[in-house]
């Protein structure tokens, strides 16, 4: 049994999580955490989540519960996800961290704390995306030099980053097949006169509205054709699903930085 924290536990991501746990017999949710101002301190977390009491009573320390989990899963925002990261390494406990908008600094210290503790670092969790990310690099290395490409991504207007972290991923897939440096290439939206396309410019488009909960298209248009890779997430227990998957992954290495290609196997 993987015993599981839950980062942002009152959170829309949150709440998913620990109610997709209660269908998978193999996982339970032994410790729930969130910001020290949240009026849901000291809450039931299945009470929150509206599953039902679980004897899980949300707190605001990830050392208060360092003893009760073996996983702690974070969606929740980058400067959250650096302070219970150096909990976990101190108490060598294993992340699943799911937040994106992180910048190169906080990536190298979660890439440094990987060297004790074992963690999953990925800009989305589905497996459905995860897919697109092998067929977006095949279509790369096949087509890519020919056509322009494009990534278009959709969120709910509270979404605090842009482009995503799955485009920006996509992205950067793309361009390592296609040997370009994607900080040189890389356009984010167009306005005005913008003059005639660079063919090795690597476009994005961010759009927020409503209650998206997740779209991705990559956009391969040459002479005559064009490919179009899209998934569409329609429930954040995609994610959930497949932050838990990776949890229980995890359970069998002690340390390393991982995502969830090497979860889902799909390295070559």
């Amino acid at each position: 049994m993987t015993r599981l924290a839950v980062c942002g536990a009152a959170g829309r991501m949150g709440k998913t999580i620990i109610e997709s746990c209660q269908a998978d017999p193999a996982v339970t949710v032994t410790a729930a955490i969130e910001h020290a101002a949240s009026p849901l301190l000291g809450r039931d977390a299945g009470e929150i989540a509206g599953i039902g009491a679980l004897g899980v009573a949300i707190v605001s320390d990830v050392a208060a519960v360092k003893d009760q989990f073996d996983v702690l899963i974070d969606f929740t925002l980058a400067q959250a996800v650096l302070a219970n990261l150096k909990q976990c390494r101190n108490t060598g406990r294993k992340m699943v961290i799911g937040t994106t908008g992180l910048d190169a600094a906080q990536k190298a210290e979660i890439q440094a704390a990987s060297k004790d503790i074992a963690i999953v670092f990925a800009p989305n969790m589905s497996i459905g995306v995860n897919l697109v990310f092998k067929l977006a690099e095949l279509a790369a290395r096949v087509i890519g030099n020919s056509t322009d490409i494009e990534i278009i991504e959709a969120h709910h207007n509270q979404k605090q980053d842009a482009p995503s972290g799955t485009a920006i991923r996509m992205g950067e897939i793309i361009a390592g097949v296609l040997g370009r440096d994607l900080s040189k290439v890389a356009v984010y939206g167009r306005e005005g006169q913008t003059g005639v396309r660079d063919p090795q410019a690597i476009g994005f488009e961010s759009i927020r509205a409503g209650d998206i909960v997740g779209d991705h298209t990559v956009l391969f248009a040459g002479p005559g054709e064009r490919i179009e890779i899209t998934h569409r997430a329609h429930s954040r227990k995609t994610f959930a699903n497949g932050a838990i998957r990776a949890a229980k992954w995890l359970m069998t290495r002690d340390t390393g930085l991982y995502d969830m290609q090497d979860v889902l196997g799909l390295r070559p």
